[in-house]
């Protein structure tokens, strides 16, 4: 994990304070003032160096999308240009084919890990999930992974949702110790899903159109997440941490991934593995609200009794708004 402090260094040359006018000392004494405001507020935008990965889900799916090796490749391209290794969390049903399950290869041969989606993508905070039917859709996709170049033991659950009871929560984290599964937790969250689906449709429309503005609108909807988990952070742990991003194998992503990651380069953050990203202690907590999931970051703040949380987390409901006044 890539770490990072601000440092205040003051030198005595001669000492602030060895002028002999009454003059020279209040000069010196607003330098010193000056330097202490300049300090007080600098520390808390500068004390901490911002770190993230960048991990996707889904993986796709060559049968129903007839491009799907097209925008597989434009994503690897655009990491491999920027030298980013992630991590792709394929939902079985998804890539269950010859050809799907290439391009989950692609990824692994890139060098990127490969972790657990489950197989059909099932809500494990829905009620009439069960913890079995659950643990079985893992272990099918799990025998599908498992031999690919790349395999990692951590399961993401799809929609980030792990429960909605205590006892399913805790049955389903006993179920991961044992089978010696890590928990693909996120500390970011986003809606690119849904910011992916109105722009496949804009585009239908208006095929012609620039692409510049969608761009810039989808770039700041991640930064406008980025830093809202960041800050979160920083109010329950008291750090920032090494942040996991929550993204999508998506048309979206394909045509603007290259951007994302060169503006989170150019803003001053530090783009590091999902290894070493997961390594960072935030992510061996374990919160205890129900129902389970979302972001660690806003299940902590939750659990910490923060009551200024909107549940979901992250969904469509608050994104439409933007896109609908942009004509999106």
């Amino acid at each position: 994990m890539t770490t990072g402090t601000f440092h205040a260094v003051t030198r005595e040359e001669g000492g602030w304070w060895s002028g002999r006018s009454a003059a020279g000392r209040c000069r010196r004494a607003g330098r010193c003032a000056a330097l202490l405001l300049f300090v007080t507020i600098a520390v808390p935008c500068l004390a901490v160096a911002q770190t993230i990965s960048f991990t996707f889900d889904d993986g796709f799916d060559p049968r129903t999308a007839g491009d799907a090796a097209t925008l597989n490749a434009q994503m690897l391209a655009a990491l491999r240009d920027q030298s980013i290794t992630t991590m792709l969390f394929p939902a079985g049903r998804r890539v269950d084919s010859p050809e799907g399950l290439r391009l989950v290869a692609q990824w692994a041969a890139a060098g990127h890990a490969i972790g657990n989606h489950s197989y059909a993508h099932r809500s494990f905070g829905a009620r009439q999930t069960t913890v079995a039917e659950f643990t079985e859709d893992v272990e099918r996709a799990d025998r599908l992974l498992a031999g690919m170049r790349g395999w990692t033991k951590m399961l993401r659950f799809p929609y980030l949702k792990e429960g909605d009871t205590a006892e399913k929560r805790d049955q389903l984290r006993r179920w991961m110790t044992e089978r010696g599964y890590g928990h693909g937790y996120v500390s970011i969250d986003t809606s690119d899903w849904y910011y992916s689906q109105r722009f496949v449709a804009w585009r239908a429309r208006d095929a012609g159109a620039s692409v510049t503005e969608f761009r810039d609108v989808y770039l700041e909807h991640l930064w406008n997440r980025a830093t809202y988990y960041d800050r979160l952070a920083r109010e329950v742990t008291g750090r920032s941490p090494a942040h996991v991003m929550l993204l999508h194998t998506n048309a979206l992503n394909a045509a603007f991934l290259g951007d994302v990651i060169a503006m989170f380069k150019r803003r001053g953050w530090t783009i590091v593995s999902p290894a070493e990203a997961f390594a960072d202690p935030v992510y061996a907590r374990h919160p205890t609200t129900v129902p389970a999931g979302e972001s660690v970051i806003w299940a902590l703040a939750k659990e910490a009794g923060n009551t200024s949380l909107r549940y979901p987390a992250e969904d469509a409901v608050y994104e439409q708004p933007i896109l609908d006044a942009k004509r999106f």
